[in-house]
């Protein structure tokens, strides 16, 4: 039986080889290969990329984070620059750092917002965030003469179509605002996405979180609040949504269930 069975295979090739280039057998065949090979190529290619583009991603992180401290220039040795930057993992329930429980240098803070144990879900969620981590990765930045010169925190909520990642640099007083800056988000070019407009940026500056009674003012609206104009940044024109979704996830991030009991410690002289 194996010897009349056996010259089928060799047929079946013979047969494969002889067709017509245009065959439907010969042009699935083809595609099919082709196909595979292609997404090889392409997962190997993703694997051996990823490192860099891990590296591409933090380097651009930090530069962020240089430039909403205002300390960065064109040409600067950017690791170099963002060492002299204190990273603290801060617990923010109780406005204390943890960095004993976790590292700094690699807690990922957006990565912990998706792990129940690292997380909880919000009830109230004026920023769009679904869950909020319960520690976050912060900044320290010291003057020449080792006193606190600008804190830089983490902070991030949903526009219009994204979900907006972005810095916000605040003086050692914890309550003036230097600066605030997004590295990430998908909102409309021209309108939402003017959150990268250096005069709109501009804005922030000298701008105070809370009044002398410690209430959190700071809005970003088309009309100015009671409060006046130390709290107030204009709104994006024509991106009223993302002009809300700002507004939101500012408040939300200092406020009570943020870091206003790390702004606290701060103001008691407590960090």
């Amino acid at each position: 039986m194996s010897d009349t069975q056996s010259p089928e295979p060799k047929g079946a090739i013979a047969r494969f080889l002889a067709a017509s280039p245009d065959s439907v057998g010969k042009t699935i065949f083809i595609a099919v290969a082709v196909c595979l090979v292609a997404s090889m190529i392409v997962s190997a290619a993703a694997v051996s990329l990823r490192p860099v583009q891990e590296a591409n991603k933090l380097k651009d992180k930090q530069i962020n984070v240089l430039q909403v401290a205002g300390v960065y220039e064109p040409g600067i040795d950017v690791a170099e620059a963002f060492a002299a930057f204190e990273p603290h993992v801060l617990e923010l329930a109780t406005g204390e750092f943890v960095d004993d429980k976790f590292d700094p240098a690699t807690f990922d803070d957006i990565a912990a917002a998706s792990d129940p144990e690292l997380s909880e879900p919000l009830a109230d969620d004026p920023a769009g965030i679904g869950r909020k981590a319960k520690y976050r990765v912060i900044y320290l930045l010291r003057d020449e003469n080792g006193a606190l010169d600008k804190v830089i925190l983490p902070v991030h909520g949903y526009g219009l179509w994204s979900t907006l990642y972005g810095f916000i640099a605040l003086e050692a007083n914890g309550n003036d605002i230097f600066g605030l800056q997004f590295y990430q988000h998908g909102e409309t070019p021209g309108l939402g996405a003017e959150v990268d407009n250096p005069r709109w940026k501009a804005l922030w500056s000298g701008k105070k979180l809370r009044d002398d009674a410690g209430d959190l003012q700071i809005t970003v609206a088309k009309t100015m609040p009671a409060a006046g104009p130390d709290f107030y940044i204009d709104a994006l024109a024509g991106a009223t949504l993302t002009t809300v979704g700002v507004d939101n996830l500012v408040k939300f991030w200092m406020g009570d269930a943020g870091y206003a009991p790390f702004l606290a410690k701060l103001q008691a002289g407590e960090i």
